[in-house]
């Protein structure tokens, strides 16, 4: 039997991976924009887990919102990376701080 404990370990253990990742690659943008896409989906696997602990349908609709942030934000990350790979033809993050100057 799954039980509400065994959703947020595992929601629990998906967040500690993606900032695990954020720290550990701070050079290539895709993997941060990974990272943080894996946060957002362990952020859902949680609000689903309540929402049917509770029986209150709230949670899930959260769900379909978040959803289409993360997509609108991974289509706008991209284009940003493609961008910036076509006028430093690197994506790493130390060139992308030279856009400061």
């Amino acid at each position: 039997m799954v039980t509400l404990s065994h959703y947020l370990f595992l929601g629990g253990i998906l967040f500690s991976i993606s900032i695990l990742g954020i720290f550990l690659n701070r050079k290539n943008i895709i993997l941060i924009l990974m990272a943080i896409e894996l946060m957002l989906l362990a952020v859902n696997i949680n609000f689903i887990a309540f929402s049917h602990y509770l029986g209150d349908l709230s949670g899930q609709i959260f769900v379909f919102f978040i959803l289409t942030v993360a997509a609108a934000e991974s289509a706008i990350g991209l284009a940003i990376i493609i961008l910036i790979f076509r006028n430093y033809k690197s994506i790493n993050v130390a060139d992308v701080n030279r856009l400061k100057e």
